[in-house]
């Protein structure tokens, strides 16, 4: 059994505004949550969970969710490396200064 996980602040904020936005995109579609709960394969308080933004819910779900509103390509977004700055300054500094090429063991110079 897992052991209990209490999220961080910045966390439980995340999730709460994902949350929040789902049920807004819900809304906006016009859709009840019986409709969207059955697309994602979930159950209608399960969804109430993830409008909640209800840490306990598997990203699975959210996933599910996202799919059934067609906002599933946003979550593929989120670790993109177009998208990670930070990621992409460390690569930058990691790389090398100079480039050598090798020459093939047995050629000379004077070849």
């Amino acid at each position: 059994m897992p052991t209990p996980h209490t999220p961080p602040a910045a966390v439980r904020r995340a999730l709460r505004k994902l949350g929040a936005d789902i049920h807004d995109a819900r809304r906006r579609r016009k859709l009840p949550m019986a409709v969207v709960a059955e697309r994602a394969f979930t159950s209608r308080s399960t969804l109430q969970r993830v409008e909640a933004g209800d840490t306990n819910v598997s990203i699975g779900i959210y996933a599910g969710v996202l799919q059934a509103l067609g906002l599933l390509e946003g979550l593929s977004q989120l670790a993109d490396i177009s998208n990670d700055s930070v990621g992409q300054a460390l690569a930058n500094a990691d790389l090398p200064k100079h480039v050598h090429l090798k020459r093939p063991a047995g050629s000379s110079r004077d070849g």
